[in-house]
């Protein structure tokens, strides 16, 4: 599972710098300071990457791949679409949107019966998720921070509830 997130992000790095265009300057009325930006996601319990792209103005896409910090075999993908606005300064945004994700979880972390009845085994779960936080953009140098909420719901296994993926803080290298 660790080679599949590797590869993912790599793969998301190279098509980013494949991409990669000038970054804009500040404007009051645009809140899309950066057009892309790939870092780091944390919470008390997950840990992932996350990559940000303003397809045209207020509106953005986010990729996140995490994975619990305890459960290390357990990953989840999560696409999300994210309108942005300009909060007091250009360089503060807020922004909020939705998206699905899908989750591969391992049985024996999740579902302690359905292991001893069944044996080994991964269930792939599906859901859909909404999004709303903020986030700053440095001037001088190429960073963005964010703290968000991000509630899910998930629809099949046993891990179907509002869990431990519900917020989190980002810091992410702007380009």
């Amino acid at each position: 599972m660790k080679k599949v997130v590797l590869l993912f992000s790599l793969i998301a790095v190279i098509a980013i710098q494949a991409n990669a265009q000038k970054k804009k300057s500040y404007q009051s009325s645009d809140p899309s300071n950066y057009e892309t930006a790939l870092g780091i996601r944390l919470n008390p319990w997950v840990v992932g990457f996350t990559i940000k792209h303003f397809i045209t103005g207020p509106h953005a896409i986010e990729g996140l791949v995490t994975t619990n910090h305890s459960h290390k075999t357990n990953v989840t993908f999560t696409g999300l679409y994210e309108y942005n606005w300009n909060i007091g300064m250009p360089e503060l945004n807020m922004y909020a949107g939705g998206g699905a994700h899908v989750g591969f979880y391992d049985r024996r972390d999740y579902d302690w019966d359905r292991y001893v009845e069944k044996g080994k085994g991964t269930y792939v779960s599906p859901g859909l998720d909404a999004i709303i936080g903020i986030e700053y953009t440095f001037k001088k140098i190429p960073l963005n921070i964010s703290a968000d909420l991000k509630p899910y719901v998930q629809f099949v296994g046993p891990t179907n509830y509002l869990g431990e993926e519900i917020g989190g803080v980002s810091a992410r290298y702007t380009f």
